[in-house]
C-alpha cells in the first residue's frame, strides 16, 4: 500500500503562475484541458517569465492515489498544471467535459519536447531521480539526441525519505545550477510530494515525469505505439514487471472503471 506524507500544512500562500489552460474536475481532482503542444508552450512561457511552477503528467494510477488520499488530492489540486498522461484520463475528460482532446500528453514525450525547446531557447535543465547508472545513460542519450541541450545538474537522491536538511541542500544545488526546468523522476507519489513541498523554494518549473528517466535511458522498454493508443500501456508494463505491478493495476484500474461507470450512470 502506498504511504503518503501527512496532511499539508502551509506557512504562507504561494503565488500561482498565470496559466491559460483551464481545469475541470475528474473524480475530485482538477485536470488541465490541454493538448501536448499547449502544455509545452505553457511550460516555456513560465520559463521565459522566470516563474516557478509545478506540472504533473497524471496516469490512472496517480489519479486514483489522489482520489483515495484526500491530503494528496488537495496537494494535486494546488498544482499549476495537471496533464492527461493516460489514455483513459483523456477519454474520461472528453466524455464528461466534452474536452475534445485529440491526444494524451505523454510525460516522456513532453520531457523530450521541453528539452528540445530549452536547447533552442537557451534554457538549462536539471535531472532529479533515477539511479546513478540510469542518470549517466540518460544524460548521454539526451545530449546525443539534442546536441545543444544544457544539463545544469543531475543527481540520484537516496531511495528513502529525506531529512529536512537533505531537502534544503538539494534545493540549494538546484537553484545554484541556474536550471530553468527540473525534471523529477522519483515515482508517484514521491515526486508530486517533493514538487509541492518545494513549490515556493525551487526557482524553476518542476515537471513530474515518472518513468521517463528509465525509458529515455533505455533501462525499461516502452509499450508499442498501438498499445499506447488503445490505453494498454499498463498491460505491457504488467507483463514486464508482474510481481511488482499486479496489485497496483488490479486496484487502481478497478477503482477507475467503477468511478467512470458510476459517473456515467448517475452523473456528477
Amino acid at each position: 500500500m502506498t504511504t503518503l506524507s501527512p496532511p499539508i500544512v502551509k506557512t504562507s500562500a504561494p503565488s500561482v503562475p498565470d496559466s491559460t489552460l483551464p481545469k475541470r474536475e475528474l473524480f475530485g481532482v482538477d485536470v488541465s484541458l490541454a493538448e501536448p503542444n499547449e502544455v509545452v508552450d505553457q511550460v516555456m512561457q513560465w520559463v521565459h517569465a522566470g516563474k516557478p511552477a509545478i506540472a504533473d503528467f497524471m496516469s490512472v494510477h496517480s489519479l486514483i492515489v489522489a482520489v483515495r488520499d484526500k491530503a494528496h488530492g488537495t496537494r494535486m489540486n494546488d498544482f499549476d498544471l495537471v496533464a492527461c498522461d493516460g489514455q483513459p484520463m483523456r477519454w474520461a475528460m472528453n466524455r464528461f467535459h466534452k474536452a475534445d482532446l485529440a491526444e494524451r500528453t505523454y510525460g516522456p514525450t513532453a520531457m523530450l519536447n521541453v528539452c528540445k525547446r530549452c536547447a533552442a531557447e537557451d534554457a538549462s535543465i536539471y535531472l532529479y531521480g533515477g539511479t546513478d547508472d540510469v542518470l549517466a545513460k540518460l544524460k548521454e542519450n539526451l545530449t546525443r539526441t539534442i546536441p545543444n541541450l544544457q544539463i545544469a545538474g543531475a543527481e540520484s537522491p537516496p531511495f528513502r525519505a529525506l531529512s529536512d536538511d537533505e531537502k534544503a541542500e538539494a534545493v540549494q544545488r538546484i537553484n545554484d545550477s541556474g536550471a530553468k526546468v527540473v525534471f523529477l523522476g522519483i515515482g508517484c507519489p514521491k515526486q508530486e510530494i517533493f514538487a509541492h513541498e518545494q513549490k515556493d523554494t525551487i526557482q524553476a518549473v518542476q515537471m513530474c515525469v515518472g518513468a521517463a528517466f528509465n525509458f529515455h535511458a533505455g533501462a525499461v522498454s516502452q509499450a508499442p505505439a498501438w498499445m499506447q493508443a488503445r490505453g494498454l500501456e499498463w498491460f505491457y508494463r504488467l507483463i514486464k514487471e508482474p510481481r511488482r505491478l499486479w496489485k497496483r493495476y488490479l486496484v487502481t484500474n478497478s477503482i477507475f472503471v467503477a468511478l467512470f461507470l458510476k459517473r456515467l450512470v448517475l452523473g456528477r
